[in-house]
């Protein structure tokens, strides 16, 4: 495997999303003192309309990136060319689905949005500069996967991150000095303007040879797309209905006030799991030519690893934004408002747990992209966000009929834990054993994953009996933090030196360092 470029591509994300993750959440702050927590909502709310859009993409994506890695490996310049002119055109035909499609979710926005009466926001010009910003960036999606094929994920991840940063700045700056909600959508357009510029400009200089060279896909390649294709649309259909549904739910029955609570407590979760997904993801392509290049059995060893590690870098993080959630609320979105956005604790327990839940797959989702077998469960994702929605929907009512309309969002949360355990955490470690690693059972893989699962339930109502209280919102963090870490390092130290796959990599990578140390060492003597 190639240690060094998935490393590189690790640290150059990792580096970037703590960035993002401050400047996003500083944005959302300003945008919730200056126009207040309804838009704040009401922006959540476009951004979940925008995610069931974009199943139009049909998973191109992820597709791209896994038939281009063959023929890199095996040095096929022809065929990688024949493959980016093929996905330009498909991404093209994507981008005017999406803005049809958003075109024609406009006239229903008053409906998903059930409390915008009292929002003085004009919802179909704010809708349509998001739905622009998103459209534009299809533009030159293919040039993104073309340079993630070989493995520089740090030069995308590096000209997106930068994108990002920029319209953060951007939209805190507007928001000071005009208050509009309509210029901080328009420096979403901008942003993504100045990101397609540049990724133009790296492209032509590092695979020119290949934009160049115009060539097209014989039919054998083309029926493997399609196929690749079908089946990452399908996943991407279940992703969208299992959690991008939950937001619009929310919102169209519970209001966006509610939602726009709600998607305070989980836009930091996702800052942090998107953190901690840059772990896995940049790892994609690596992991891609290893499975080209190595047996199965060396491939189930490093998912193995990655499962545990998974498991130890989950549990640490997810109990401390337990520990911590409602104080960052209060210090990032404006102290002064911020007992009024607290959510009930029994709401924040469980969005940590479903978020737990959804981060366990992560290894398991690394390994069935990089390797392809994602055509082998595609209904999988249908079947659960039909089940997702059914459930919500039915939850929303009886949660809210037997409690109150703040702990109906606990039922929403409830449907998307029961179809994660059930359905995702079953079908697909199954496929991926079948085959990728062409073994008939992933029992060990079931018992070890639910015991991870148990440990951490366990661990979290552990935390919660713990936790302490103080006037000083810092003081309660700092002390608050420190307790989820101690309760962390016992369970995760026992399980990594338990794991022997795990305990391999880890003492690899120690010698490795311990090796350089002493060539530095010797090199100081010298």
């Amino acid at each position: 495997m190639d240690k060094k470029r998935g490393l590189l591509n690790v640290i150059v994300s990792i580096a970037f999303k703590i960035v993002i993750l401050v400047v996003t959440l500083l944005a959302r702050r300003y945008l919730i003192r200056f126009a207040g927590n309804e838009v704040n909502g009401l922006n959540s709310l476009y951004l979940s309309i925008i995610g069931f859009l974009a199943v139009a993409e049909l998973g191109v994506g992820s597709a791209i990136t896994f038939c281009m890695y063959k023929p890199i490996v095996n040095g096929e310049n022809d065929k990688v060319s024949a493959l980016y002119h093929l996905f330009t055109k498909l991404y093209l035909i994507i981008g005017g689905i999406i803005l049809v499609a958003g075109c024609a979710v406009i006239p229903l926005l008053p409906y998903l949005a059930s409390d915008y009466q009292g929002i003085d926001q004009n919802l179909y010009l704010t809708f349509f500069l998001m739905l622009i910003s998103v459209v534009l960036s299809y533009l030159f999606s293919s040039k993104t996967s073309l340079i993630n094929a070989y493995k520089n994920n740090y030069v995308t991840t590096t000209i997106t991150s930068s994108g990002t940063i920029l319209q953060c700045v951007l939209q805190i700056v507007v928001l000071i000095l005009t208050k509009s909600f309509i210029w901080y959508l328009s420096c979403r357009i901008i942003a993504v303007a100045v990101q397609w510029g540049i990724t133009e400009l790296v492209v032509h200089l590092k695979h020119g040879d290949i934009i160049k060279n115009k060539q097209k896909v014989d039919a054998e390649t083309k029926k493997q797309v399609t196929q690749n294709v079908k089946a990452m649309f399908m996943h991407k259909i279940g992703n969208v209905l299992v959690n991008t549904a939950d937001s619009i739910i929310i919102s169209a029955f519970l209001g966006v006030v509610i939602l726009g609570k709600y998607n305070n407590y989980t836009v930091i979760m996702t800052a942090m799991t998107n953190v901690l997904a840059l772990f896995f993801t940049p790892l994609t392509s690596v992991i891609g030519h290893l499975c080209v290049e190595e047996d199965s059995n060396t491939v189930k060893k490093y998912f193995n690893f990655f499962h545990t590690f998974n498991f130890v870098i989950g549990i640490i993080f997810f109990l401390g934004y337990y520990a911590i959630i409602d104080n960052l609320v209060n210090i990032f979105f404006d102290s002064s408002a911020g007992k009024q956005l607290e959510l009930m604790k029994s709401i924040s327990f469980i969005i940590t747990l479903n978020y737990f839940i959804q981060f366990m797959r992560k290894a398991v989702v690394l390994f069935r992209d990089a390797s392809g077998t994602f055509y082998n469960d595609r209904w999988k994702p249908i079947f659960e966000g039909l089940l997702n929605i059914g459930l919500s929907i039915g939850f929303v009512y009886l949660f809210g009929y037997f409690f109150d309309e703040n702990r109906a969002v606990v039922g929403v949360i409830v449907a998307t834990i029961i179809t994660n355990l059930t359905i995702s955490h079953v079908v697909e470690p199954h496929v991926l054993y079948k085959y990728a690693f062409k073994d008939k059972s992933a029992k060990k893989y079931y018992l070890k994953n639910y015991l991870y699962i148990a440990i951490f339930t366990a661990a979290l109502f552990a935390l919660n009996f713990s936790l302490q209280s103080y006037s000083n919102e810092w003081l309660e963090l700092l002390v608050n933090g420190c307790i989820a870490v101690a309760i962390a390092i016992v369970p995760s130290a026992i399980i990594a030196f338990t794991d022997k796959d795990f305990r391999h990599h880890i003492v690899i990578v120690l010698r490795k360092i311990r090796n350089k140390l002493k060539r530095g060492k010797k090199e100081d003597l010298l």
